[in-house]
């Protein structure tokens, strides 16, 4: 379909933007200004060097001019972020809500970057995404939950989407802050960074309160097996590794959004035909 070649080379161009976020929002860089430059000669990068994927392939994965290596997470986060972009679009079509869950991938897909390489989740996407998850809950809305019991049907489907998308962005931030306040109080130190907050909050606009707490549950899982398997492979200590957390909560997002929603609507859209 032409739609989905169209949204996946528009992940390509929008992934190749967030891999500039994820390198300058965690150092307080303008993601404007100066054009893009090798971090290692300060270089300023051609627009022919600067194709998505391609450029990474032809030059080798090193810079044409100081002939540093060039990471792997920059072809991997344009290639997720297309991927997702095609399948968003192939499975609900060119639609309000293939838009919604694109954006929300692309958000997911920066700050699991960002979290990995410099464990830092930015505001930018964190409560920004929070924000823009609200936005669109009221022109895509929410399976009924909680609001829609304790809320007056008076105030419409796209309020009361509203109203969940809140709820759940309350609930969900509240209880990862209350684990993590009860971990410091009894370990007195750090267990959880309040960007893993506001990036459950973020999650919790976007997809509600039910897929918001599996998504908590499916993270902690596999970030503990996760952990726990390279600190013994790694021999680190494990009093003081810090755990990408926010890293694991974006994939578990993102497998629950693909599976649990867009590829659910692929199958609806299929048994419609």
């Amino acid at each position: 379909m032409i739609e989905t070649a169209i949204a996946f080379l528009a992940g390509l161009l929008i992934g190749s933007f967030l891999n500039v976020c994820v390198y300058r929002l965690p150092r307080e860089l303008s993601v404007v200004r100066p054009r893009s430059f090798c971090p290692q000669c300060e270089k300023t990068i051609a627009w022919y060097d600067n194709i998505p994927v391609l450029s990474y392939l032809f030059l080798g994965a090193k810079c044409r001019y100081c002939r540093a290596r060039i990471p792997f997470r920059y072809p991997l986060v344009e290639l997720a972020t297309a991927a997702a972009f095609a399948v968003c679009v192939a499975a609900l079509g060119p639609t309000l809500a293939a838009v919604k869950y694109a954006i929300f991938s692309a958000i997911l897909i920066t700050l699991i970057a960002s979290d990995m390489e410099e464990r830092i989740l930015p505001d930018e996407f964190t409560l920004g995404g929070t924000a823009l998850g609200l936005l669109l809950a009221i022109f895509v809305p929410l399976e009924p939950g909680w609001a829609f019991l304790l809320l007056p049907q008076a105030l419409g489907t796209r309020w009361l989407s509203f109203a969940e998308a809140a709820l759940a962005a309350g609930l969900s931030s509240g209880i990862i802050w209350l684990v993590g306040w009860l971990y410091q109080k009894l370990r007195h130190r750090e267990g959880l960074g309040f960007g893993d907050v506001k990036m459950i909050a973020m999650i919790g606009a976007f997809l509600g309160l039910k897929a918001a707490l599996a998504t908590l549950i499916m993270a902690s899982l596999f970030g503990s097996i996760a952990g726990l398997i390279y600190i013994f492979a790694t021999r680190k200590d494990a009093s003081t590794y810090e755990l990408p957390f926010g890293s694991f909560l974006g994939l578990a997002a993102l497998a629950i959004a693909m599976f649990g929603q867009v590829i659910n609507g692929w199958y609806a859209r299929m048994a419609g035909l």
